[in-house]
């Protein structure tokens, strides 16, 4: 490992990171942070060139994203009797030229979330968990002080993004003004992100007061989802990562899907990530990830994704009574064309598709895809998140054409 890369162990900016990137609406990822270098740069690829037209297929689409200074792109496609391909653009490994590996693990963010409610959904149906209980009943004295209120919180709330709980994190793009003491700021500087625990998580939220809480709009904080790792860990009486491993990557026979212990790199065949820091385009690869957790730290392949969220969809992981509740969705603050349910997002299109899945990013890499009703299930992977409004339409244009099959 160079000198470089070691010192940019996933110095990653929680601009979505691990974070609010719901399929199509990745608007956080494209902006820049406002009080860092890094983020107000962009490599001449970056912005120079023009944003592509609408239109053309899906490989003409994911060749734009690489013009706009993204280095990779794979696309995995999934269709019931005729198996999986593969599309890819660009390299996966600026430092060798090689592609990005057919069978890639990459860091898959928010993706994270649909697993963690797929669980409480499970636990749902075996009458462990009411959706409707409060958080205070579930996690006595968890959610207290300066207004923040548990007995107020639903389990529902928590998947549903509509408990009110500020974000332990500062989203990308957010103003100046709208940052709060104690937030985390991650991806500042190429100095490796520290260790930390759930509970210093949660200790960073109770430390803010709580944002407007309405019932019917999704305002995205990944306190929400530590706060369901903690509900996991108390109702079955083992860690989170277990429970998933267990009742979803073990049952469907995930190979290639993991959640990261106390490693810092990436294991198996995988695709290098990167982020732009002080002007330069960094390697953040490998880094800690446990800022993430619950709400974004997981791994996992393009097929692998495909073959969860046809699963879940289809009925094999939850009951089809979970299923209607967790696609009642409301509108999401940062997109309010995508529906967030409990967990998943009904995915907004130009073909007009119901399609359903929800997406991740963290820096170095960005998710995006979902299944429809036939088992058509697509999942792109970009490895960097777009900072440029041009890359960003890039990215739009290349997830909507795989969307619908162009």
């Amino acid at each position: 490992m160079t000198t470089s890369r070691r010192r940019a162990k996933l110095a990653v900016f929680a601009g979505a990171a691990a974070l609010a990137l719901m399929t199509t609406a990745c608007d956080d990822a494209a902006k820049p942070g406002p009080s860092t270098d890094a983020t107000k740069s962009a490599s001449p690829t970056d912005s120079a060139k023009p944003a592509p037209s609408t239109g053309g297929t899906i490989q003409q689409r994911i060749d734009a994203v690489t013009e706009q200074g993204i280095p990779g792109v794979q696309v995995v496609i999934s269709d019931p009797g005729r198996g999986t391909r593969t599309l890819r653009a660009g390299t996966g490994d600026t430092g060798t030229g090689k592609p990005i590996p057919d069978d890639a693990r990459v860091r898959i963010g928010s993706n994270t979330k649909a697993f963690v409610a797929t669980v409480v959904m499970q636990l749902v149906d075996e009458g462990r968990v009411d959706l409707n209980e409060s958080v205070e009943h579930y996690l006595p004295g968890l959610v207290p002080g300066k207004g923040n209120d548990g007995s107020r919180v639903t389990i529902r709330d928590l998947l549903q993004h509509t408990s009110g709980l500020t974000d332990y994190v500062v989203a990308g793009g957010a103003k100046p003004e709208d940052i709060k003491p104690g937030q985390l700021r991650i991806a500042e500087s190429e100095e490796p992100q520290q260790h930390h625990t759930p509970d210093e998580l949660l200790k960073i939220a109770q430390s803010l007061p709580p944002g407007p809480a309405a019932k019917d709009l999704a305002v995205y904080s990944n306190t929400n989802y530590i706060l369901l790792g903690r509900l996991v860990e108390e109702v079955t009486g083992h860690p989170a990562p277990e429970e998933i491993t267990t009742r979803i990557i073990d049952r469907l026979g995930l190979k290639g899907t993991y959640f990261p212990r106390s490693e810092t790199d990436i294991r198996g065949p995988h695709a290098h990530g990167y982020h732009r820091i002080g002007g330069k385009q960094v390697d953040v690869t490998d880094g800690d990830v446990s800022w993430a957790h619950t709400a974004g730290a997981m791994v996992a392949t393009g097929a692998d994704l495909n073959t969860f969220y046809t699963a879940l969809l289809h009925g094999d992981l939850v009951s089809k009574d979970r299923i209607a509740e967790m696609k009642r969705t409301v509108p999401l603050n940062k997109n309010p064309k995508d529906g967030y349910g409990l967990g998943i997002v009904r995915v907004h299109n130009s073909c007009g598709k119901e399609i359903w899945g929800h997406g991740g990013g963290i820096p170095g890499f960005m998710t995006a895809g979902g299944v429809d009703p036939t088992g058509h299930a697509v999942t792109l992977t970009f490895t960097q998140v777009p900072m440029s409004k041009e890359s960003n339409e890039a990215v739009m244009q290349a997830v909507d054409a795989a969307l619908c099959g162009n």
